[in-house]
C-alpha cells in the first residue's frame, strides 16, 4: 500500500447521476382510490447509495411461498463500472463523477487506498466500495482469466491493505455494504470463470473476507433506512452464499424490523427525499426478491407498505414527469412500473390505468396536489404542487418547511434550489437551508423543528391549506397557500411574528432560464426569452405596506440564486424576494402563470374584516377572500 493524506470522518454521501433512476418499465397498472382521500393515517447521515442510478430492473413478481433455492443474485454495479473499462483495470485507473480518470495503483493491483485527488468524500467511498471493478468481473466470470486475476488482485489489495476493524478509515467504513455485495460478485464469477463448484484454495482469502465484512456488518448496523436496509441485504448475502442460516436470520430479522420504520402505513418514507423514496421502492423490491431466492418468505409488511409507497410516488409525479426535488434529490423521472400505479404516472399518461386521486396529505409532512390527470387537457398541461411540513429534519431532509413547488403550462414555475451534494461546505449548507426553498425566511431562525398542517379545506377547483411552526423563541411563521384551477395559480399569504425587530423574506425560486422584470412594488414577471409562458409574481398589500422587490441571481456572497438539478450541475436562477422588516411581518404573494401575452390584474376591495382580491388572468376572473386570521377563499 501506498501511503496518503487521511480522509475526514464524516460524509462520504455519494449521488453520482450519469445513468438516471431505474430503466423505464412499461405495460399495465391500477387505480388509485377516490377523488380526494386523505391516505391511512436528526441527525446528518454519513452514507447512502445513489439514488439516481439503477441498472437493475423491477424484479419480477415471484411465487407467494418462498423459492427454496440457497441463491444471492449479484446485485451489480451501480452503474459505476460503466465509466471504468477493462483496459483502465489494467492501468490500475478508477473514474468517478466529474473527476477524470485517476492512476491510483502501480500498474500491477497494488492500490493506494488514501488517493483523493479533489478531496471528494464520494470520490473516495466508491474508490473502497469496489464497484468500479464490475467489468473486470464480470469478464472474468466469462473466462478471462487476466481480467479475474487483475479484479482478484485489486480485491486481495485492498483486504490486505485495510485489516479489520477499518471502522477508523470512513471511506471504508462507509462503502462495506457496497463492497460486501462486489465480493460477492467476485467469489460468482469466479466459480464461473473456472467452471469449479467448489472455491480454489487459492481464494480461500475471499471467503475470510467475507466473513470478517459479515462480522463489521453485524456490529455495525447504521439503523432503519435505506443505508441500513443495504447492510441487511449484504449481510443476508454473505449468509445465503456461505450457508451460514445464522447470518441469514440476523438480517432477515433486521430487515422485517426495518420495513415498519422505513415505510411507514402512507407510504411515506422517513428518508425525507423524494428520490430517496423511489430509490427505497426499488431498495426493498429487491429485498423481497433476496429473501425468497434464498429460502426465506419476506411476509405481508413489506409488500404492503411498498405498494402504499407505490401510491405515494404516483402522487409526487408533477406533470412533467419528474419527482420535485425535496431533500436529497436531484432531478429524477418517475419510474413507470408496470402493473402498479406508477405506470399511467411515470408515462405522462400515455400507459396504465389513470388514477382517481388528486390530493394526497400525508402525516410524514407531505402535500401533493394537481389539477388533474389529463381528463380534459393533456397530462403535461396540468398543474400540479407540492408543500412541505411536519416532523423536523433528519437523514436526507432539508429545512424545507411550508416551502412549495409548482408546474404549469408544461414547465416548472416554482423550483427547489436541488441537492449540492454531500461534500461538507457553503454550497451545501446553502441547498439544505431555508434559503434555498420557497418559503418565508427569517435570518435569525435557530432551527426548523416540527410544523404543522392547523388547517386544510379541499374544493372542485382550489384547496386551501395553513401551516404553523416556529422558527426558535417567540419567533412564529404561520402560511396560508390556496391554490387555485382555471385559472391556475396559487396565493400564499406569510404571516411572520416576532418580539423583537426581524429580517423577514418571502422567496420565490424560479427556473434558471427565467429572466425577470420588476415593474413595480407590487410585480414582478418572469419569461424565458421567446417562450410562450411567463410568470407573474403580484405582491399585494395587505394590512402592511409592501417594499421594493429585490432579484438575486448566481450570488456567492451570501450565496442565493441558484439551481442543482444535479449535484455536478450548479447554475444561476432568479430568485424574487418580497422584504419586510419589524416585529411583524405580512406578505400576500400570487403566482400566475400564463402565456405569454396574457393580462394579469388586480384591484382589492374590503367586505366587512376581509380583503377581496379581483384577479383578472388571461380574460378570466376570479375573486380572492383574505381574512384577518389568515383563511384564504376563493368565492368566484
Amino acid at each position: 500500500m501506498w501511503g496518503g493524506p487521511t480522509m475526514p470522518a464524516r460524509h462520504l454521501r455519494t449521488s453520482r447521476t450519469t445513468l438516471r433512476l431505474m430503466i423505464p418499465l412499461l405495460v399495465s397498472a391500477a387505480v388509485l382510490a377516490a377523488v380526494l382521500v386523505i391516505p391511512w393515517g436528526g441527525s446528518e447521515p454519513e452514507a447512502a447509495p445513489d439514488p439516481t442510478v439503477s441498472h437493475t430492473p423491477e424484479p419480477p413478481t415471484a411465487p407467494p411461498t418462498p423459492a427454496k433455492q440457497n441463491t444471492y443474485t449479484c446485485p451489480a454495479y451501480s452503474g459505476i463500472d460503466h465509466t471504468n473499462p477493462v483496459a483502465n483495470l489494467y492501468q490500475d485507473k478508477f473514474t468517478w463523477g466529474t473527476t477524470p480518470p485517476t492512476k491510483v495503483g502501480d500498474g500491477k493491483g497494488n492500490i493506494n487506498w488514501r488517493i483523493n485527488p479533489d478531496k471528494n468524500p464520494s470520490w473516495y467511498m466508491w474508490l473502497h466500495s469496489l464497484r468500479w471493478l464490475g467489468q473486470g468481473i464480470e469478464a472474468g466470470a466469462r473466462g478471462d482469466k487476466r481480467a479475474l486475476q487483475r479484479v482478484s488482485n485489486i480485491a486481495r489489495d485492498w483486504v490486505n491493505d485495510n485489516p479489520y476493524s477499518w471502522k477508523s478509515d470512513v471511506g471504508a467504513y462507509e462503502s462495506t455494504m457496497h463492497r460486501t455485495n462486489v465480493l460477492i460478485c467476485l467469489r460468482q464469477a469466479v466459480l464461473s470463470g473456472l467452471h469449479v463448484v467448489k472455491l480454489p484454495l487459492t481464494y480461500t482469502w475471499l471467503d475470510d473476507a467475507l466473513m470478517e465484512h459479515a462480522w463489521f456488518l453485524q456490529k455495525n448496523y447504521s439503523g432503519d433506512w435505506n443505508h441500513g436496509t443495504d447492510e441487511s441485504l449484504a449481510l443476508f448475502g454473505i449468509g445465503c452464499t456461505l450457508q451460514r442460516n445464522d447470518l441469514k436470520k440476523i438480517a432477515s430479522d433486521r430487515l422485517t424490523s426495518a420495513i415498519k420504520t422505513s415505510i411507514d402505513t402512507q407510504g411515506s418514507t422517513n428518508e425525507q427525499s423524494t428520490a430517496y423514496a423511489q430509490f427505497n421502492y426499488t431498495l426493498w423490491g429487491r429485498a423481497i426478491d433476496v429473501l425468497r431466492k434464498c429460502g426465506v418468505d419476506p411476509g405481508t409488511t413489506i409488500i404492503a407498505r411498498r405498494r402504499e409507497l407505490a401510491k405515494w410516488l404516483a402522487l409526487a409525479t408533477n406533470s412533467l414527469g419528474n419527482l420535485p426535488q425535496l431533500g436529497d434529490s436531484e432531478v429524477v423521472r418517475t419510474s413507470p412500473v408496470p402493473g402498479t400505479v406508477l405506470e399511467y404516472a411515470g408515462t405522462l399518461g400515455k400507459q396504465g390505468i389513470r388514477p382517481t386521486q388528486r390530493i394526497g396529505i400525508f402525516d410524514a409532512g407531505y402535500i401533493f396536489g394537481r389539477t388533474g390527470w389529463g381528463e380534459k387537457r393533456p397530462f403535461t398541461q396540468e398543474s400540479t404542487y407540492s408543500i412541505r411540513f411536519g416532523p423536523s429534519q433528519k437523514l436526507h431532509g432539508h429545512n424545507d418547511h411550508t416551502s412549495v413547488t409548482y408546474t404549469s403550462h408544461g414547465r416548472d414555475i416554482l423550483i427547489d434550489g436541488g441537492h449540492a451534494g454531500y461534500k461538507v461546505d457553503d454550497w451545501r449548507f446553502w441547498a439544505k437551508s431555508q434559503f434555498a426553498h420557497n418559503e418565508l425566511t427569517v435570518k435569525s431562525a435557530t432551527g426548523h423543528p416540527e410544523t404543522k398542517l392547523t388547517r386544510s379545506s379541499i374544493g372542485a377547483t382550489s384547496e386551501f391549506y395553513e401551516l404553523h411552526d416556529s422558527l426558535g423563541a417567540g419567533l412564529d411563521r404561520t402560511r396560508g397557500v390556496l391554490v387555485l384551477k382555471d385559472p391556475d395559480l396559487m396565493v400564499v399569504l406569510d404571516r411572520g411574528t416576532s418580539a423583537s425587530d426581524q429580517d423577514y423574506s418571502t422567496l420565490w425560486h424560479l427556473p434558471s432560464d427565467q429572466k425577470v422584470v420588476v415593474s413595480s412594488n407590487d410585480r414582478a414577471v418572469a419569461v424565458k426569452p421567446g417562450d410562450r409562458v411567463k410568470t407573474t409574481l403580484l405582491q399585494i398589500p395587505f394590512q402592511q405596506q409592501t417594499t421594493p422587490i429585490e432579484v438575486v441571481s448566481g450570488s456567492q456572497d451570501p450565496i442565493q440564486g441558484w439551481h442543482y438539478a444535479t449535484i455536478d450541475k450548479r447554475v444561476a436562477a432568479p430568485v424574487v424576494k418580497f422584504n419586510r422588516a419589524g416585529h411583524d411581518a405580512t406578505i400576500l404573494s400570487v403566482i400566475a402563470p400564463t402565456r405569454t401575452n396574457a393580462v394579469v390584474s388586480y384591484t382589492t376591495s374590503q367586505q366587512g374584516s376581509r380583503m377581496l382580491v379581483n384577479l383578472k388572468v388571461d380574460g378570466v376572473t376570479t375573486v380572492i377572500a383574505v381574512s384577518a386570521d389568515g383563511t384564504l377563499q376563493r368565492i368566484k
